[in-house]
């Protein structure tokens, strides 16, 4: 008996925890909700902003393919020193 009251205490404690868990993600839902709605007016004016930010990248990106970096080869045969 006393095992199966050990058990139980344990369960009890567990859904104790999640259900402080499912409080908090509950108000956490509805702060967002709150929210939500000024994202989403952000939304269209950042997709505008972004647009013509990726604008000049993507010119610099079609300059740069062009012109590749060769890195230097190690010299063979030494060893690095080390402080």
């Amino acid at each position: 008996m006393k095992d199966i009251h050990e058990v139980l205490r344990v369960k009890q404690a567990k859904y104790a925890q999640l259900a402080k868990q499912i409080e908090s993600l509950q108000q956490a839902a509805e702060k967002l909700r709150e929210v939500a709605p000024l994202l989403a007016e952000n939304d269209d004016d950042d997709v505008a902003v972004l647009g013509e930010a990726d604008e000049p990248n993507v010119m610099a990106a079609r300059a740069g393919s062009t012109t590749q970096a060769v890195p230097p080869k190690p010299v063979p045969g030494r060893t690095p020193r080390w402080p």
